[in-house]
């Protein structure tokens, strides 16, 4: 993934008065916090205990729903459309780093040339992408054999439903529906540093899996180079993300909610225009290489 951070300005709603209240550490439930990034209009803490960084007081629940069903999810949607080709690439890449494709390659019928709900016969893997945003990685995945799911809450699902004809549910995954163990692959890229309850989600893709499932999370990395040196500054410091991960809190999410973590890539080390590009090359490769990249993608199995 050398070369891979996009200088793509992260997207937000702006920052405004919300109804708030102040909540337990997400991971391990502490109540004791430290000041740990200051940023335009709002702030971060970090949790004495698990070390888990989080925007506290909090928005409730709605009112963070709000941000993306409100004329500003149609603000996201132009965002999303203007960068699906290279959002998509980076989705692509990230997965592959995970070991996405030599697990594809475990599922017998993955390169069906028939429909991808496996009507010729074939065993068509199963895979659900929460916050899905206009389904381009789904559509290129229903291409190769997979039987495709998405979940998305912004005007985004509305064109992924009418342009690419697929199946894209305006809901969260705590209320879609969902029985146990309906897919074999749930994809979460860039979406768990928006949810209020991190946790619940992880529990809920848990349940969703059948047994031998993976979970792949793609986040911003808080323990990144460039979130190190930019503080409040950083480009993911922003106010739609609740929660800033490192690797550690992540793996420790991960675990508390019934998942063996398997494999972890990072990629970005500085941003692009922030340096001659011999150096953002030497940059990159240490990233990717050292585990400090700007944003980080985690395979995690099923346990339970």
């Amino acid at each position: 993934m050398t070369g891979r951070m996009n200088s793509v300005k992260t997207w937000s709603t702006p920052v405004n008065a919300e109804e708030s209240r102040f909540i337990p550490c997400a991971l391990c439930g502490s109540i004791c916090f430290r000041p740990a990034l200051a940023c335009e209009g709002f702030s971060y803490v970090r949790c004495t205990r698990c070390g888990l960084v989080q925007m506290n007081p909090q928005p409730s629940a709605g009112a963070v729903t709000d941000r993306y069903t409100s004329a500003y999810g149609k603000d996201y949607l132009a965002y999303e459309l203007e960068n699906e080709r290279n959002f998509l690439r980076l989705q692509e890449l990230a997965l592959r780093d995970a070991g996405f494709e030599e697990l594809e390659r475990e599922w017998p019928g993955r390169a069906a040339k028939g429909p991808a709900d496996g009507a010729d016969g074939s065993f068509a893997p199963r895979v659900l992408d929460v916050g899905c945003a206009t389904g381009a990685l789904l559509e290129k995945l229903r291409d190769r054999g997979w039987k495709v799911c998405g979940l998305e809450i912004s005007p985004s699902a509305e064109y992924a439903r009418n342009t690419r004809d697929l199946d894209v549910r305006s809901l969260s995954l705590e209320n879609s529906g969902f029985g146990d163990g309906s897919f074999d692959v749930v994809l979460a890229s860039h979406l768990i540093e928006h949810l209020n309850d991190p946790a619940l989600f992880v529990r809920e893709a848990g349940r969703v899996l059948a047994p031998g499932g993976r979970l792949f999370v793609t986040t911003p990395n808080i323990s990144g180079l460039q979130a190190r040196f930019s503080g409040g500054r950083w480009r993911s410091a922003i106010f739609d993300h609740l929660y800033l991960f490192s690797a550690g809190t992540l793996s420790a999410l991960l675990v508390k909610e019934g998942f063996r973590p398997e494999k972890t890539a990072t990629w970005g080390g500085l941003a692009e225009g922030t340096a001659p590009p011999f150096i953002k090359r030497a940059a990159d490769r240490a990233a990717k290489r050292f585990g400090f990249g700007d944003v980080m993608i985690m395979r995690a199995a099923k346990t339970a």
